[in-house]
This record gives C-alpha cells, sequence and structure tokens, in this order.
C-alpha cells in the first residue's frame, strides 16, 4: 500500500494485516472465549487467554475506543513465545466508569486473578487508571503500562455531549472517531495497521462505540494519589497521535517516578506497526517482577542468559529515573 492511501481509509486493501501469516496463526491457535459475569446476561466480556495458566498475575490489555481484543495478537504471540501469560479484553457495553470497574472487577474474580498487570492503550489506559483508583484500598492492579493514554476527559472538548452518544448513528459514531486517525502520508507498516483499525471498528455496533466514547468524554480525571505506589511505564510516541502534547506533559506530572518508553514514531496504534519496540518495552516493564509472586512469566522461562540480554537492553531502551 501507498502511503498516501492511508487516509483514504479504503477497504479494498485492508486484506495485510488480516491475511498475515501471524494473524492467521493467532487466530487458529488461540480461541476466543465470551464470559458473562454481571446479572445483565446481555454484558458479555470476550477475551482472549494464551499462555502458561500457572501464571497468577498475568498482564492484561485493554484496547483503545476503536479496538477490539484482536489488536494485540502481535503481543500475544510474542509475549507467550517467552513464557509469559497474556489476557486481552473486549469490554461490554458500560455507560459510567463505575459501572465498567465493578464488571473488570468481577471478571478478575471470574479468573480466580487477585492482582494483574495491565497495559492500557488510550481509552484502555484511562479505564485501566480508574479501575486501580477504584480498589485502591484493595489493590488489583500492581502495575501499570500506559500507552498514548490520558488522565483527564476534559482535554476532548465533548464532556458537554458525552451523555448524547448513545442518541447517535452508528455511522456517526465511527466518523467522529475515524477523525482522529492519522491523516497524510505515512509508512506502509502504519497505513496497514490503520487499516486494520478502521476493519476493528467496522465490527463494533452501535452501543459497543457508544458506551465507549462516552466513557472516553464523561467527565471525570485520575486521582493521581490513590495509586502513587504503583509501578508505570508510560510510552509513547514522537510523531502524530490523537494525544496533544499538553496531555502527553500532563501525564509526565502525574507519573512523576513513571519510566519512560519512546518510540520514534508508531502513530495511533504503535502496538501494531511498531511491535518489536512494543514488545520489548513490554518485556522490560515486566522483567523487574521476575522471582516475585507478582511475575507475569513461568518461572521456567527466566534463564539467566535472557536476564542479562534484558538488562542490556534496559541500559539504552529506557530511561533511567535519573534522566527525568
Amino acid at each position: 500500500m501507498g502511503p498516501a492511501q492511508a487516509a483514504c481509509y479504503s477497504k479494498y486493501d485492508m486484506e495485510e494485516i488480516r491475511v498475515s501469516p501471524d494473524y492467521n496463526w493467532f487466530r487458529s491457535t488461540v480461541p476466543l472465549k465470551r464470559i458473562i459475569v454481571d446479572d445483565d446476561d446481555s454484558k458479555i466480556w470476550s477475551l482472549y487467554d494464551a499462555g502458561p495458566k500457572s501464571v497468577r498475575c498475568p498482564i492484561i490489555f485493554f484496547p483503545p475506543v476503536s479496538g477490539t481484543a484482536e489488536v494485540f495478537f502481535q503481543q500475544v504471540l510474542a509475549l507467550t513465545g517467552w513464557g509469559y501469560r497474556v489476557i486481552s479484553v473486549q469490554y461490554p457495553v458500560y455507560w459510567n466508569l463505575l459501572e465498567f470497574c465493578d464488571g473488570f472487577r468481577k471478571l478478575l474474580d471470574h479468573l480466580q486473578l487477585d492482582k494483574v498487570h495491565i497495559f492500557g492503550a488510550s481509552l484502555g489506559g484511562f479505564l485501566a487508571q480508574k479501575f486501580a483508583e477504584t480498589t485502591h484500598m484493595s489493590p488489583r492492579v500492581h502495575s501499570l503500562i500506559l500507552c498514548n493514554s490520558f488522565s483527564d476527559t476534559s482535554i476532548f472538548n465533548q464532556t458537554w455531549t458525552a451523555n448524547s452518544f448513545w442518541l447517535i448513528p452508528a455511522f456517526m459514531l465511527k466518523k467522529i472517531v475515524l477523525g482522529n486517525f492519522a491523516k497524510g502520508p505515512v509508512d506502509p507498516k502504519m497505513a496497514d495497521a490503520i487499516d486494520f483499525m478502521v476493519d476493528r471498528l467496522e465490527s463494533l455496533n452501535q452501543s459497543e462505540l457508544a458506551s465507549r466514547l462516552t466513557l472516553n468524554c464523561q467527565n471525570s480525571y485520575v486521582e493521581p494519589h490513590k495509586i502513587k505506589d504503583i509501578t508505570v511505564t508510560i510510552m509513547d510516541v514522537f510523531d502524530q497521535s490523537a494525544l496533544s502534547h499538553e496531555a502527553k506533559e500532563e501525564m509526565y506530572k502525574l507519573y512523576p517516578n513513571a519510566r519512560r518508553a519512546h518510540l520514534k514514531t508508531g502513530g495511533n496504534f504503535p502496538y501494531l506497526c511498531r511491535s518489536a519496540e512494543v514488545n520489548l518495552y513490554i518485556q522490560i516493564h515486566l522483567r523487574q517482577f521476575h522471582g516475585t509472586r507478582y511475575a507475569a512469566i513461568n518461572p521456567a522461562m527466566v534463564s539467566a542468559e535472557e536476564l542479562e540480554v534484558q538488562k542490556t537492553n534496559l541500559n539504552y531502551c529506557m530511561d533511567s529515573d535519573e534522566d527525568q
């Protein structure tokens, strides 16, 4: 695909990722599970749970507004190959943050998981922070990786329309979301990532999309003092994304002790188009918990050689706390 075609969001070349060997291997080997945890049978959590079930503190992936559980397939494949347990989720329809947090807590109870690590992309990162905040009296989140995420919904200037999204037809909601996708020339991998996310967006119905936009824009912000003891890595990109410079700076202020994982390029969806770099940063983040009860990896997979390699990677890939 030529770079200039990326902004067209046309479907004719949307098959690049969908027909890739990795994606087809993922779809054929990792089963999609559907779990109901609320009294309302219409609320179904869809998830991929891969890797060793003996791991009791896995990493869980939260998608952005436009994403489904499949968007993290490259993380699932790579991390499970290294011995990690990975769960990628797709949320049911929730119209407020407390309802979402209660539903996710019930999901963790159903999966018999006491504490977890969460990688959240955009809205997923905000929801991860709010869940950590809501459960801070009885913590369920051990660490966070916040990718292109935010801490205050007011940055979108739509808090006044948040409670009207449920009235808006699906095609208009999709147009709102597409307005935040990259426009203009991008490299082929980023173009493929955009096309794949457009395809995932098309799979969401009106209620799913309206509820996510409502959560994304309802007047709310993170209270950092409630989650100050949680280990955080902030992952963002230097090129164009839906996140403003001001929103990024606010995240840095909110988590002054967070490690920073910067990608030169990657746009809104680095986990798709820069998966090798993202997977390395995730591995570096999780490495600090090896040998503890909060390890997300099968202990048998952690060799002295691997630890040495990760230590080397850590030196040049992650900003040290002193540099901040």
